[in-house]
C-alpha cells in the first residue's frame, strides 16, 4: 500500500494535520436508541471503512455520536502501517480505562489493520477490549456485538477474496457535504517488502463498476461535487461484467466522469507500474477528472527499489514521470511517498532519492523514516541496520528538499486563474473560503457572497511553500 496519509505531509496550511490523530464520528440525527462512537486512524481507506461500519450498525439501531461519553459502543478503526500508529491506539485504549471502569455497559472494539495483525493478542493484553474485527468482517459486527453482550469476547479477522461491501451505502462521517470517498477495490497484490497491507487487507478484488457509478450518481444528486476513487492500487482495478466484458480503471474513470461534468473526479493511490497511457489520456479527455496523480516512488535508488520489491527501477520511474508530463502537461500535480533509511540504505542511495526529487520536482509529498513491520518480507529477510539518527537526518533533508520544490511549484501558479470548488471556510478566518484546484492544491480567498459547493474562478496572487492565496475573478 502507498502511505497516503500515514506520514509527514508537506502540503498547505489548510491541510496540515497530525496524521496520527483520529477522525471521529459526527452527531447523527436519528431515532436510533443506541449511540456509536468511531475513531478512525491512518489512511483514507480506513475512513471510508468507518462509513461502511456506521451504515451496517445503523440497521441495528445505532446512531453515530461525536461525544464519546454518550456512546455505549466505542470502535477504534486502526492502522498497522507504522509502529507509531499502533502505539497511538494502545495509548488511546489506556485513556479509556477509567471510562470503562465507570460505565460497565460500554463496549470497546478494535477494527481494521491493527485488529487483523494482532488478533487475540489485543484481547489478552488490552483488558478493556471486548472485540477485534478485521477489515473484511464488518458485516459480522451485529453478531459479534451480541456475543459481547452475552459476556463473551469476540473475534473475526477472516480475510475474504470476495468482500467489497458494494451493496452497502456508506454513512458520510466528518463530511463537508461537498467531497466524498468511494472505495472501488480492496486488498493489494503488490508484495512490497516493507508493507504489511497484503497481510492485513488481503488480496485485490475489484468492486462492481455499476455500483460505483450508482454511488457517484447518488452523491451528486445529494449535492456532492467531488468524489475520490479509493484503492490500495486503483490502477489495477479490473472488473468483469455479466457479459464478460472487462472494465479497466481507465474505463471506470470515464464512467464516473460521465455522471456529470459538474462532478469532479479524483483517485488515489497509483502504483507506478500500473498507471497506463490509457488512464492518462482519459484524464486528459475529461475536464472534470482532476489533473493530479499521487505516484509513490519510495526511493530514488534502483538498488533499494529492488530490495523493496517495487518492480521498477529509477530510470523506469523517471520515464513514467516524463510520460505524465508529455500527455498531461507540466502543470499536472504530482506527489510522492519517500522512505528514509530503508534496510542497508547508504549515503549514495540517499543522494539518489534527493536527485530523483530534483528531477521530478514534486508538488508535495509524504515522507517518513523506515519503520520495520513484523512479518513483512523485509522484517524476515533484511536487517533494519540504518541508525535512527541517520534516518532522522536523511528524513530532514528529504523534507527540506520537498519544501524547496513545493515553493517553486507554487510560485508557478502566481498570476494564474484556477477553477476552485469551495469546500468551506478557511481554518483561520470565517471571512475567507478555501477550496482545491485541479492539482489538489488548497487556495484561500475572500468569501464575498459565495458558499460551500460553489465553483469559482480564483486568481492566485501570492503563495508560500504550503499555500496559495488569491481572490475570485469573473
Amino acid at each position: 500500500m502507498e502511505l497516503v496519509t500515514n506520514s509527514l505531509k508537506i502540503l498547505n496550511e489548510e491541510d496540515k494535520k497530525d496524521l496520527d490523530v483520529a477522525r471521529i464520528s459526527e452527531d447523527e440525527k436519528s431515532t436510533a436508541s443506541r449511540k456509536l462512537y468511531i475513531e478512525s486512524y491512518g489512511c483514507q481507506m480506513n475512513f471510508a471503512d468507518s462509513e461502511i461500519v456506521a451504515s451496517i450498525l445503523r440497521e441495528n439501531d445505532f446512531a453515530t455520536t461525536s461525544k464519546i461519553e454518550e456512546a455505549e459502543l466505542i470502535l477504534l478503526n486502526t492502522c498497522a502501517i507504522r509502529e507509531n500508529a499502533e502505539q497511538k491506539v494502545r495509548h488511546r485504549l489506556q485513556h479509556l480505562v477509567p471510562m470503562k471502569n465507570k460505565r460497565k455497559n460500554v463496549k470497546i472494539g478494535i477494527l481494521g489493520c491493527m485488529a487483523e495483525r494482532l488478533k487475540t493478542k489485543l484481547l489478552e493484553e488490552e483488558k478493556i477490549v471486548d472485540m477485534v474485527v478485521g477489515p473484511d468482517a464488518y458485516r459480522d459486527l451485529p453478531n459479534l456485538i451480541n456475543e459481547v453482550e452475552e459476556g463473551h469476547k469476540a473475534v473475526n479477522v477472516f480475510l475474504s477474496r470476495e468482500e467489497t461491501y458494494a451493496d452497502i451505502t456508506p454513512i458520510r462521517l466528518d463530511s463537508n457535504g461537498v467531497t466524498a470517498f468511494i472505495s472501488i477495490m480492496r486488498g493489494c497484490d503488490n508484495m512490497c517488502s516493507f508493507c504489511v497491507v497484503p497481510y492485513t487487507r488481503g488480496r485485490e478484488r475489484s468492486r462492481d463498476a455499476n455500483s460505483i457509478v450508482k454511488e457517484a450518481t447518488d452523491l451528486f444528486n445529494q449535492g456532492y461535487k467531488e468524489v475520490t476513487l479509493l484503492g490500495q492500487n486503483v490502477d489495477s482495478y479490473k472488473w468483469q461484467s455479466a457479459d464478460e466484458s472487462t472494465v479497466t480503471f481507465a474505463n471506470l474513470l470515464e464512467m464516473v466522469a460521465l455522471v456529470s461534468p459538474d462532478l469532479r473526479v479524483r483517485f488515489s493511490t497509483s502504483h507506478p507500474k500500473d498507471i497506463t497511457d490509457e488512464v492518462l489520456y482519459t484524464m486528459k479527455k475529461y475536464d472534470n477528472i482532476c489533473k493530479y496523480i499521487h505516484l509513490p516512488a519510495q526511493s530514488g535508488s534502483s538498488r533499494i527499489l529492488e530490495l523493496m520489491n517495487r518492480t521498477y527501477d529509477r530510470e523506469w520511474y523517471m520515464g513514467k514521470i516524463d510520460r505524465i508530463r508529455e500527455i498531461l502537461g507540466e502543470e499536472c500535480g504530482i506527489s510522492q511517498d519517500m522512505i528514509a533509511g530503508f534496510c542497508t540504505e547508504t549515503e549514495e542511495d540517499h543522494q539518489d532519492t534527493l536527485s530523483l526529487m530534483d528531477y521530478v520536482r514534486y508538488d508535495y509529498g509524504y515522507m517518513f523514516a523506515y519503520s520495520e513491520r513484523p512479518n513483512t518480507p523485509a522484517a524476515k529477510k533484511l536487517t533494519d541496520d540504518v541508525p535512527d539518527d541517520v534516518k532522522s537526518r536523511r528524513l530532514a533533508e528529504i523534507i527540506a528538499r520537498q519544501r524547496e520544490h513545493s515553493l517553486e511549484r507554487n510560485q508557478l501558479s502566481v498570476g494564474k486563474v484556477y477553477k476552485v470548488l469551495v469546500e468551506g471556510f478557511s481554518k483561520r478566518s470565517q471571512e475567507h473560503l478555501s477550496g482545491r484546484n485541479d492539482q489538489n492544491k488548497m487556495i484561500i480567498f475572500p468569501r464575498e457572497n459565495f458558499q460551500k459547493g460553489d465553483y469559482v474562478n480564483v486568481l492566485v496572487t501570492e503563495c508560500s511553500s504550503a499555500t496559495l492565496i488569491g481572490h475570485i475573478v469573473e
